[in-house]
């Protein structure tokens, strides 16, 4: 089906020509040397242009139609949200379903979501909602309750928060290796990514928050096991080694075992970074630490990992190898500019809500961390 564009494209070009025809038929109606044939011509022209005019000016008319009364229902309702919080969301609701619809969005709508970026979809990307809709599990990013997250167009940032009038202030020789070999300041690039969120017709005449929540927790699903997956690839896709702490070359310190390993890890970090230090690590590997300690007895089960291993522990089972360090360090950056589309399953006809975004992930200072290793025998 043609948008109401092209549609308004086509009135304007066959109305041209049919007062082109019009008025060289007019011209001809008194030319007494013109033929009843040139007359009878352009007769049949104007006939059939006119024709063709009155079958698009009337698909014009429904779509245009339509698409007023939408706006018109969408103004409506926004008009009657004083809430702010929920003004954004019945705004979001719009955006979502006009995206998939392929309709426009209400002035009412880009503006309550801010209209920064001149699409009015800057707020879209998603916050934690309070209220969770029930669905299926949602993938989780551990290090978000760990790392830095920013959203800065082009992002430039110091490696160390503060300087001294002396170039010898920083007392851990690798971290000052690391800055002279690497600069002082990180750079943030854009890796590109989309995500898809699969809503069925059910969801998206729901209600505006449901349909809201099952879209947020879609895309923060997304996003979340992006960078879960980027941060501890093993092997990395080219291009992508500087997003994982096992691609930039963070020192390894190893042991015969894991739970050495990772304690020499700590003892390994200088002091700058050992007192906010984490242990990032599989769950697993923590329970066969445990196993190995607790020697038959229940005791060790019962107590916290910190007590434990020293240092509090965030457990991620992309983690193949633990990753211990100050995760103040370790950086997500998403551009605010983002693009929403549409699109659809061929299998299962379900419509998908499309975000494209752009991020990155640096480790500030790899002398911030290490990687705990079990020593190959």
């Amino acid at each position: 089906m043609k948008t109401l564009y092209e549609l308004k494209q086509n009135l304007a070009t066959i109305g041209q020509q049919l007062q082109k025809v019009e008025s060289e038929l007019a011209a001809k109606a008194i030319d007494t040397t013109a033929t009843m044939e040139d007359i009878q011509n352009l007769q049949k022209s104007r006939d059939d242009l006119k024709m063709r005019f009155d079958v698009i000016k009337e698909q014009h008319d429904v779509i245009e139609a339509e698409q007023k009364a939408s706006l018109e229902r969408n103004k409506s309702k926004l008009d009657g949200v004083e809430d702010p919080k929920a003004k954004v969301t019945a705004a979001k609701a719009e955006l979502i379903r006009a995206t998939v619809r392929g309709r426009q969005l209400s002035e009412e709508a880009k503006a309550a979501l801010g209209d920064n970026n001149a699409t009015g979809g800057e707020k879209i990307l998603p916050t934690t909602m309070t209220n969770e809709l029930l669905h299926e599990p949602f993938v989780k990013n551990p290090l978000r309750e760990v790392s830095s997250y920013t959203s800065v167009t082009n992002l430039e940032i110091p490696k160390i928060t503060f300087t001294l009038d002396d170039d010898d202030f920083i007392a851990d020789t690798q971290t000052a290796k690391e800055i002279k070999a690497d600069g002082d300041v990180v750079s943030f690039d854009r890796k590109k990514f989309k995500v898809y969120v699969p809503i069925s017709e059910t969801i998206l005449a729901a209600t505006d928050t449901n349909l809201v929540q099952t879209v947020d927790q879609g895309l923060e699903s997304g996003l979340a096991a992006k960078e879960k997956k980027v941060a501890f690839a093993k092997t990395p896709k080219a291009g992508e080694e500087s997003l994982s702490f096992y691609g930039v070359g963070i020192k390894e310190v190893s042991a015969e075992n894991l739970y050495k390993a990772i304690k020499a890890a700590v003892a390994d970090l200088h002091e700058d970074y050992r007192e906010n230090a984490k242990i990032v690590m599989r769950y697993a590997d923590y329970m066969d630490i445990i196993e190995i300690l607790a020697n038959g007895s229940a005791t060790l089960y019962n107590a916290q990992p910190e007590q434990i291993l020293g240092k509090p522990v965030v457990f991620c089972d992309s983690a193949v190898e633990p990753v211990v360090g100050d995760f103040r360090y370790s950086h997500f950056n998403y551009d605010p500019q983002m693009i929403y589309d549409r699109d659809k399953d061929v299998k299962t006809g379900v419509e998908l809500f499309v975000l494209t975004a752009w991020f990155d992930h640096k480790i500030k200072l790899k002398s911030a961390f290490r990687i705990a290793k079990v020593t190959t025998p």
